[in-house]
């Protein structure tokens, strides 16, 4: 790990009916961004939280690169196709962050 990565946490609140859709496009998501030399090899990991938020955590190579990202021909149009069936929220929209030592359920695809 250099002092230039950045360690990102990523958290989707399906649409009512749109798990399964978000869980099809989460399948795509890695894959995009470790192809586009994004993310370091460190393993991105999946959680779930008690309302259905899933949650990507995942480390950026650089500011350079999350950049990139927003700009790639294949990384937005996935992040467009998640926006359409989840709301892109935050960590304080989560009851688990109202505690100390928030737990979550592994995400599974």
């Amino acid at each position: 790990m250099s002092d230039q990565t950045l360690f990102a946490i990523a958290l989707y609140r399906p649409h009512p009916g749109q798990d399964a859709a978000l869980r099809d496009i989460l399948r795509t998501h890695e894959p995009a961004l470790r192809a586009e030399g994004l993310i370091t090899a460190y393993p991105l990991l999946r959680l779930e939280a008690g309302d259905g938020t899933l949650i990507e955590l995942f480390e950026w190579k650089s500011e350079e690169a999350k950049d990139r990202a927003h700009k790639s021909p294949v990384i937005w149009p996935i992040w467009e196709r998640m926006m359409a069936v989840a709301e892109m929220t935050s960590l304080a929209s989560l009851e688990e962050a109202k505690r100390p030592f928030p737990v979550f359920k592994r995400m599974e695809l």
